[in-house]
């Protein structure tokens, strides 16, 4: 027979005032509870750091092309204004999608910062991540990076830290010179070769000017019109369904709406285009389309076997990116 184990008199956890400090995952608990941290006050940090918030960008101006420049363009940047203003010797603070070497953010020598969206998310929770390096460059030294770091299970998101008085303006560039200030004498070897690798991979992208947070982009074959739009996946389904079973959700001639993207709580429909169709030739069909997109919208009647069958047909090809 397996020896009984002595009975241990349980701990009656101490009252401590203020905030439990975070120790190491198998130390006791600072509460004094006996137990070790990771069963106690670490069970919520450590539930924190790996929940995945599915709409992280939601409640900032422009959550869809925080989206589009998350997962669709490839070289973009955006002024980004912090609540109360910009701290004394940060002369501004931008938003990219990538910085070479993959750093996180980058303090340039003139103080200014560079803020990188494109990076692996080690809390779960986008905004939370880069909340935390957005803090840590207005504190490094100019000149330097910022270091990838895992991030506290608390602390602010971006939707605390920047303006929401202030409208957020996307720039889409052909490459990423805009890492290479015109005022510097010339980048690093390191930096110089990331540029010009980044520069080869890059897909010309355009943001169209008449709708919203619309992409177009050029490949080999074709091009293609991405387009993240904020509404709720279920009634955009519906509505594209209408459209698709009437014949109307195309953008024109040799165009094809041909399934859609998830991407952080939003949907991105996707179109195919002939080769010969460029941005600017989108801008019409693309304000037409959006048109038709919202009387379908505003329908409520169920949707008919055919338009079910659409629907079918578009789920079927939705792919999901994050």
């Amino acid at each position: 027979m397996a020896k009984k184990r002595p009975q241990t008199k349980a701990v009656k956890p101490q009252a401590t005032d203020g905030e439990i400090p975070v120790v190491g995952a198998r130390e006791p608990c600072p509460c004094g509870s006996g137990r070790r941290y990771k069963a106690c006050h670490g069970r919520a940090a450590a539930h924190a750091v790996t929940e995945l918030v599915q709409r992280p960008f939601e409640g900032l101006n422009g959550e869809c092309d925080w989206v589009a420049l998350r997962e669709l363009v490839p070289a973009a940047t955006a002024p980004l204004a912090l609540k109360g203003g910009l701290p004394e010797g940060v002369p501004s603070v931008t938003l990219a999608t990538v910085l070479p070497m993959a750093w996180p953010a980058l303090r340039r020598d003139d103080g200014s910062i560079l803020l990188a969206l494109q990076n692996e998310s080690s809390s779960g929770d986008l905004a939370r991540d880069l909340a935390d390096t957005l803090q840590r460059a207005l504190e490094t030294e100019p000149g330097n990076p910022v270091p990838a770091r895992r991030v506290p299970a608390e602390g602010p998101r971006l939707q605390d830290l920047l303006d929401a008085d202030v409208d957020f303006a996307p720039e889409v560039h052909e490459g990423f010179e805009f890492w290479v200030p015109e005022s510097s004498e010339g980048a690093s070897t390191e930096v110089t070769a990331s540029l010009e690798r980044a520069n080869a991979a890059a897909i010309p992208t355009v943001k169209l000017t008449g709708v919203d947070s619309a992409y177009w982009c050029e490949t080999p074959d074709k091009n293609h019109l991405r387009w993240v739009m904020p509404h709720p996946e279920e009634k955009l389904l519906d509505a594209l369904a209408r459209l698709h079973a009437a014949g109307t959700s195309s953008l024109g001639e040799d165009t094809r709406l041909v399934g859609s993207f998830r991407a952080h709580g939003l949907m991105v429909p996707v179109w195919d285009l002939p080769s010969a169709m460029g941005a600017e030739e989108c801008e019409k069909p693309a304000a037409e389309f959006a048109e038709r997109l919202a009387a379908a919208l505003a329908e409520d009647a169920p949707l008919t076997p055919e338009q079910r069958r659409a629907r079918g047909g578009l789920t079927n090809r939705q792919v999901t990116l994050s």
